[in-house]
This record gives structure tokens, sequence and C-alpha cells, in this order.
């Protein structure tokens, strides 16, 4: 499957790419099952806060000078790709579920392949073609609603709103990938490092949110409902923002960036099986979506 110079360095992009998609998916069900007030922008802030509090500790241990075009081009990835694209992932998710906004998600690695093709010139072979055509179809099938599939979310939940949201995180998400990939393909920064600045960047140009969040905060009666949500707070913020970024580094730092990104869109086929506890019935199209993402995967493999 992969062999040859270098195997052992693709290997371990794949196995952090696969990584990352696993964290992302039960960070995504934790968020999903957080009763909060606060809107997604907050709620995306407070994530990045507390994820740059969990890495700082590392940086003072592993923390390398870098050129001031690689300061520009993380900054920028973090601002397009966290502060931007999770915004938009969170205002998704809440209005199609942890299932479905996962599998729209799964468009990034068409137009991360499209544009590593036409700015890093990285061709992907047939195979991986055929993977990501799959995947494709698998994005498809998951945005279309079943009638009967036994949802709990409402019929406008599930409209083209959250869709186009979905998407648009979806176009973030691949921006900041592909300017993170320049950076970390020329070998000059750690995957905990890159992890660092980026949620750095996304945190500074958020913080005139701070305020609201601090109110928001401050407004809750009881000190009960808060001690069940910070446990649920701080393991996504845990597994989506302190592991899963830093393992997307390392897959974007081992893999070509549409072979990285298409690996990462397993998180699709792993919601399936939490989708019972969100309450949602995949139903014949989000199993068949499933498949064809783990075939689609395993196309790119090869």
């Amino acid at each position: 499957m992969i062999a040859g110079p270098g195997a052992e360095v693709l290997l371990s992009g794949a196995l952090a790419a696969l990584a990352a998609a696993l964290c992302w998916t039960l960070a995504s069900f934790c968020w999903r099952r957080l009763p909060s007030s606060l809107g997604a922008s907050e709620l995306n802030l407070l994530k990045n806060a507390l994820g740059l509090a969990l890495l700082l500790p590392l940086q003072l241990l592993h923390w390398q000078a870098l050129p001031a075009g690689a300061w520009l081009l993380m900054g920028a990835s973090g601002v397009l790709g966290i502060a931007a694209g999770d915004s938009l992932f969170f205002a998704a998710l809440r209005r199609l579920g942890t299932r479905r906004t996962l599998t729209i998600e799964a468009a990034a690695p068409v137009v991360t392949t499209l544009a590593g093709l036409a700015l890093l010139a990285e061709w992907p072979s047939r195979s991986q073609l055929l993977g990501l055509a799959l995947v494709s179809a698998a994005v498809l099938l998951a945005a279309r609603r079943q009638r009967g599939a036994g949802s709990v979310l409402a019929p406008q939940a599930v409209s083209s709103q959250g869709v186009l949201l979905a998407l648009l995180a979806v176009l973030c998400a691949s921006g900041g990938a592909l300017l993170a990939r320049r950076v970390l393909a020329a070998q000059l920064i750690s995957p905990w490092q890159a992890a660092s600045i980026r949620l750095g960047a996304a945190t500074l140009v958020q913080l005139p949110l701070a305020p609201a969040l601090l109110s928001a905060a401050s407004g809750r009666v009881g000190p009960r409902p808060a001690r069940r949500r910070w446990p649920w707070v701080l393991l996504a913020t845990l597994l989506g923002t302190t592991l899963g970024i830093a393992l997307q580094q390392s897959a974007l730092a081992h893999l070509p960036l549409g072979q990285a990104m298409t690996l990462m869109a397993t998180a699709p086929a792993m919601a399936v099986v939490l989708a019972p506890l969100d309450r949602d019935r995949p139903g014949f199209n989000g199993l068949l979506a499933a498949l064809l993402a783990a075939l689609g995967v395993w196309l790119v493999l090869q």
C-alpha cells in the first residue's frame, strides 16, 4: 500500500491524519451535547483560548525561531482556518447535527486537491482522483434529507442555510490548510509550534468578542449547570483543538495537501458510529455515505 523511500514518513502522516479525524469527530459530539447560550463565534473564542493555554507549556520547551514570512503565513492560516472556519463550522453544527456537518466537511479534499494542484504542483494519482470522487459522492448523499429518517432536527434545521455555512467552513478550512502546508512542507516548524501560532492568531482576531463572552458567563445563575458544562468544554478542547490541530499539522507536514485532507475527511464514517448518541438515525444514505468515504480513503492510500 505505502512503500518505497519515505514510506515511514508517509505512514506517520496518514496515521496522524486519521487520528485527527477521530479527535474532531469526538470533539464535535462533545460540542453538540454542550448546553450553551453562546454564539458560534463566542464558543470558538472560548475553545481557542483554552486550547492555546493547554499548548503554551509545550512551547516553552520546544520553541524555534522562524522567518517573518512563516509567521505571516501561519498566522493567516489560523485566522482563515480557525477563527473564521471553526465559527462557521459551529454555526452549521447546530443546524445540521454532527454527522451531516462532518460529511459536508468531507468536500475539503476536493477543494484542497485542486488548490494543491494549481498552487503547489502536487499531482494526485488516478486512484486518488477516484477516491476524491467517492468522497464527493458521500458529501452529496449526506447533504440530502431523508424523509422519515428519524432525525430529531426540524425540517428547517436541515436547510440551505446550514449547508451553506458548512460549505463556507470547508473553503476557510481548505485555505487555512493550504497556507499551513506551504510552511510545513519546508520543515521550518514543528506541528506543536504551528498549532500554537495558528491558535494564537485566531484568538487575537477574536478578542473583540471577549466582553460578550464574559458577560454571558457572568450572567448564568446556579453553579450546577457550570459544573456540567466545563468537563465537556475541556474534553472537547483537548481533543479537537489541542490534539486535533497538532495532528493536523503533522499530517500536512508529511503528506501532500489533498491526500492529507482526504484522510482527515474520514470523520463522517466515524460519526456514523456516534449518530445514535446524537439522536440521529443515519439511514441508508448515511451508511452508504460512510462506506463511500471509507472506500475513497482506501483508494487514496493506494
